[in-house]
């Protein structure tokens, strides 16, 4: 049976409309397919490939642990070098209260133990999330999630969750001593790179410590330098009390963590013992693929180049005709057209010419440019060429 055809029959699809390639190897900012193509891949799986695909410190960090163990026992149980290792660097890199990692295999599972741990911690159950907020795709990932589209068939999803504006500071009024958690995206990501104010993550921070709910930052997609910080929350210095890791964390592995102080931690130890567990959570594998693209994000002037490089797209695309606007951070980046036509169009012929770029599922009328942080200015110039060439075509 040909590949295709497997892939169509055999493996569950997610929508109707898969890109469909069909890949032979990567490399760098590269993706090679088995006809013998050649795409320039401006989303790295969306953020995922964080330093490249295939980069040598990350196979050589992966080898040499594969070849001591890959899984032995369930998270929490047995001392594993790379386990300790990155929990320790990551450490190293975040402010005092955040301190303690918990591993987990995903952005999505991150933040349902987030979510977990602001309930036992304050004996609370209400949530509240932001509109246009993405979290995920499990049950209470989902429920936090703002749209309601991809959330209808699925309910009922958890109760006791509440939805407020995006960057209202009058919206805060709605956090109060009865609100357990507060999940946010420091900057949205899947609503097209909503970027808030420094006054409103401010307030939030003081409407959370005032009413003793905990401030969770989902840095799925904002986090390991994506925006030209480490973590998003360095361009304002509003800490959260739990921070959600995954995507580019894993620089092509499958790791999520959600970090917090020692004493939050503690709590899923007891009352009920086995709080949160998880088998394949801190796999030793993965956490090697981590740490070395932890410790290659953090080599001197690497965060430094990220923002020039996003600066570069913008510039390239901005003066359009049909660019309705550029929302971006670093190289995190949301291009905004006239439909959501055009944007499947322009999707359809960057592909064709051997450009991968991408839609949000939520934001249709805007494409997605999140490429390898490693991303060259000749690369950035060659793929912005050919998304020139398509915007040109656009009806």
């Amino acid at each position: 049976m040909k590949a295709r055809d497997v892939f169509n029959k055999h493996l569950a699809p997610t929508s109707p409309m898969p890109l469909g390639l069909e890949i032979s190897h990567a490399q760098g900012v590269h993706i090679y397919t088995t006809d013998g193509r050649t795409y320039l891949d401006m989303i790295a799986g969306i953020g995922v490939a964080s330093v490249g695909h295939a980069h040598a410190q990350v196979i050589a960090a992966v080898k040499i642990q594969l070849e001591k163990h890959a899984h032995v026992m369930v998270y929490g149980e047995y001392i594993q070098e790379p386990v300790n290792q990155l929990a320790q660097t990551l450490a190293g890199l975040l402010p005092h209260k955040l301190q303690t990692c918990y591993f987990v295999n995903s952005g999505t599972e991150a933040n349902e133990a987030a979510l977990k741990l602001a309930k036992r911690a304050t004996g609370r159950t209400q949530l509240i999330a932001f509109e246009k907020g993405y979290h995920g795709n499990t049950h209470g990932s989902m429920s936090v999630s703002a749209n309601e589209t991809k959330k209808q068939p699925y309910r009922p999803l958890v109760p006791g969750t509440r939805f407020i504006p995006f960057n209202s500071v009058e919206a805060l009024q709605a956090i109060t001593e009865e609100t357990a958690g507060v999940i946010i995206e420091p900057i949205q990501g899947d609503a097209g790179v909503r970027i808030p104010s420094q006054e409103f993550l401010e307030a939030l921070r003081e409407r959370c410590t005032q009413t003793g709910s905990l401030l969770i930052f989902d840095e799925v997609q904002t986090g390991m330098g994506r925006t030209g910080k480490m973590f998003a929350f360095e361009h304002y210095q509003v800490i959260p009390d739990i921070l959600t890791l995954a995507k580019g964390l894993g620089g092509g592995l499958p790791i999520g963590a959600f970090i917090a102080s020692h004493r939050l931690m503690q709590l899923l130890s007891h009352h009920p013992m086995l709080g949160h567990i998880t088998t394949f959570g801190g796999n030793p594998v993965c956490c090697a693929s981590a740490l070395a693209t932890t410790l290659i994000i953090t080599q001197p002037g690497f965060l430094a180049n990220i923002e020039p490089k996003g600066q570069l797209i913008e510039q390239l695309l901005q003066n359009h005709p049909n660019v309705a606007a550029i929302r971006r951070k670093g190289l995190m980046l949301a291009v905004e057209l006239a439909s959501e036509q055009q944007v499947d169009e322009l999707i359809n012929y960057c592909l064709a010419h051997g450009v991968i770029i991408y839609w949000f599922l939520s934001t249709r009328n805007s494409f997605r440019i999140s490429p390898p942080l490693t991303i060259t200015s000749n690369e950035i110039k060659e793929a912005c060429r050919v998304i020139q060439a398509g915007l040109d075509k656009l009806n």
